[in-house]
């Protein structure tokens, strides 16, 4: 397993990492979830994602359970949540959503209760909130810092402009800012860690734990045919995944990504997690397996990165075209 730093920041993070998103609860129930998270931790993993939202806390539930049963030595590996959205669904209540100090204050407490910990290592604002001044929210992280129940904090699917308000605020007020930031990143989805973000890396430094590099679990060529069922794709509650993801142009890509993966002696899923973190402003990939074989066929991509030449590169390119255009200076 390869380590990073996490943007500026001395914590070192696996470059692969275990999330929870839509399989804890959803696909998989706690012996499996013990599975998953005992093969990844043995493999190099060190940093376990999680939210709020996820399952209505139920997911933060399960890898709570998980982890006191494991009893690993808590320096050995690092845990996160993220606040915003709330848990209670469509009965939350005003106060119980956003990036507010009551909020963000309680949501953190819940966390901790429900996965079983004295302190959480990174903490997510999960979305910007337009209805807190960023004053509240860098403040409240900071206090959280200060009393030992964060370690870093960070956002998700912020904006390059939003992180950079958030270390303004910092700076200004002598306060500890963002570390790292949570985005979208795949073969489909670029923008943000390729082209907003670049002057931030240079600048005050940004981690990033990247999620769903697989998109979904289209990259792995699964769906070359149709969509198989108890796929992530073919449960009842990700219609909206679905539309979006799975579409003539995408699949017509991902056939031909799957030919030159062949052609490497490689899957596709490998590949594509592979040429994730090969960039290195990727501090972190989320993977989100839902069987043992799949998370040890998703963790040979730390093998596949040397087979992802310049000549490679350029030919994913080629058949992608997905590369943002950079602004010309």
């Amino acid at each position: 397993m390869e380590y990073r730093r996490l943007g500026k920041s001395g914590l070192q993070v696996s470059v692969l990492s275990f999330g929870s998103w839509i399989s804890f609860d959803t696909q998989i129930a706690d012996k499996m979830a013990d599975e998953l998270m005992g093969v990844a931790y043995d493999n190099g993993i060190n940093f376990f994602d999680n939210a709020e939202i996820y399952a209505l806390g139920e997911s933060e539930k399960m890898m709570g359970r998980v982890l006191s049963k494991k009893k690993w030595d808590r320096t050995s590996y690092t845990v996160s949540s993220k606040a915003f959205f709330g848990w209670r669904g469509e009965k939350n209540k005003p106060n119980q959503t956003g990036n507010n100090r009551k909020h963000l204050m309680e949501a953190c407490n819940e966390a901790l209760q429900r996965l079983q910990v004295d302190y959480l290592d990174l903490f997510f604002c999960h979305r910007p909130d337009k209805n807190t001044p960023m004053e509240e929210t860098v403040w409240t992280m900071n206090q959280l810092i200060q009393q030992g129940k964060i370690l870093y904090w960070g956002s998700s699917e912020w904006s390059g402009v939003e992180i950079m308000e958030a270390h303004r605020v910092a700076e200004h007020y002598r306060l500890i800012g963002p570390t790292m930031e949570q985005p979208q990143y795949n073969l489909f989805e670029r923008n943000k860690v390729e082209n907003e973000f670049l002057e931030i890396y240079k600048t005050v430094g940004l981690g990033t734990t990247i999620w769903s590099p697989l998109a979904s679990g289209l990259l792995t060529g699964k769906y070359n045919d149709g969509i198989p069922k108890n796929s992530r794709l073919g449960l009842k509650d990700t219609g909206w995944l679905k539309d979006r993801l799975y579409v003539d142009d995408k699949i017509k890509k991902v056939k031909k990504l799957t030919d030159l993966a062949d052609k490497l002696g490689i899957t596709t899923a490998a590949l594509s997690i592979a040429w994730c973190i090969k960039n290195p402003n990727v501090s972190t990939a989320i993977l989100g397996a839902t069987k043992k074989q799949q998370l040890l066929d998703n963790l040979k991509a730390i093998d596949a990165m040397a087979k992802l030449t310049p000549e490679v590169m350029e030919k994913i390119e080629k058949i992608m075209l997905t590369k943002p255009k950079l602004p010309e200076y």
